[in-house]
């Protein structure tokens, strides 16, 4: 790689938060809850990807992750993901395996599911023993875009089935990578595979194919790619941030791994605090800066910050916290500093 253009840590993060809508709020609509769910909204700590909508769109309600035009699906990793039920294809069939036996796994317990559906909806649990099937394992049938799930937290994951999208999937794999290269960009063939869950060389052939597309880039933290149309982003002077988003758990901004933490979060005792070996925290994201971390308890938003804050930061992530639309938190939400 011939690296032409060089990226400061200020112009990759500006550029992540800009496409990412954190600088300033998206209008109401569905338009807005796709660009939001532009790489999907990860889904697997309950309603996180709801409070990732909020920090993202304006008007966000407890309900908003319900909206017709949003479904959600095993995705990357598959972890559970809200995504705009027009892509469901990308974050599916995006993935499905290349190989023979792979692919053939995915789609005989797809077809085997749909059978025993037949047209019903069940808990995988129930769907599982149906079919005689750790229930985990039908989670590889979702990558045929023909498996659907409803999850709020409390119960096992709802699953049904949905005819299977007229989209190639290697046209479908090409468009995760794009998405994935827009929203995480500047990036690599092997953390795309990372993040994906597909194998090395899968993740290496979709930006292979995309090569005409990419310019190479030289970061802080190694060389990387970014697409050719994002350029000019790049080199845009950084809008303003935000004084302050409540960035839940596994939110797109921060699922990253290897050099890319040590680009958002420098010391190294903070990223341990950020990316913990269990459930991660909610990061704390105040002028374009990861600079603490919070979780809740029910209506109690515990933040703990690395520096102090002004008295104006302070407001702004209190007045944040008590605007989440959490579902069934129907008081005013308290704050605690810790």
């Amino acid at each position: 790689m011939h690296s032409a253009l060089h990226l400061t840590r200020t112009q990759v993060l500006a550029f992540r938060r800009n496409v990412g809508a954190l600088d300033e709020r998206l209008p109401r609509g569905p338009r807005s809850l796709r660009r939001a769910a532009w790489a999907g909204l990860q889904d697997s700590m309950p309603r996180a990807a709801l409070l990732s909508i909020h920090a993202r769109v304006k008007g966000t309600k407890p309900s908003t992750w319900e909206d017709p035009s949003l479904v959600q699906v095993w995705g990357p990793r598959f972890s559970a993901y809200v995504v705009a039920a027009r892509d469901v294809a990308i974050f599916t069939l995006g993935r499905l395996p290349d190989d023979r036996k792979g692919r053939g796994v995915a789609e005989e317990l797809a077809a085997r599911l749909h059978a025993h559906l037949a047209g019903r909806r069940m808990t995988y649990g129930e769907a599982g023993r149906g079919l005689g099937e750790i229930p985990n394992r039908l989670r590889y049938a979702a990558r045929t875009a023909t498996v659907l799930i409803r999850w709020d937290g409390a119960r096992q994951p709802t699953v049904w089935t949905a005819p299977r999208p007229e989209v190639d999937p290697y046209d479908a794999r090409l468009e995760l990578a794009r998405r994935y290269l827009h929203v995480f960009g500047p990036t690599t063939p092997g953390a795309f595979a990372q993040w994906a869950g597909i194998s090395p060389r899968e993740g290496s052939s979709a930006f292979e194919a995309l090569h005409g597309s990419l310019i190479g880039v030289r970061t802080p933290v190694g060389d990387a790619w970014i697409l050719a149309r994002d350029e000019p982003t790049f080199r845009a002077a950084p809008r303003r941030p935000a004084q302050a988003r409540l960035l839940p758990s596994g939110d797109t901004y921060f699922l990253l791994q290897g050099a890319d933490r040590e680009l958002l979060v420098s010391d190294a005792k903070r990223r341990r605090l950020l990316w913990t070996p269990r459930v991660w925290p909610g990061g704390l994201l105040v002028e374009g800066e990861i600079v603490g971390t919070w979780r809740r308890a029910h209506e109690t938003v515990t933040i703990e910050t690395w520096r102090r804050l002004t008295r104006a930061a302070r407001d702004a992530v209190e007045a944040e916290a008590e605007s989440l639309p959490l579902p069934g938190v129907y008081g005013r939400i308290a704050v605690r500093w810790d």
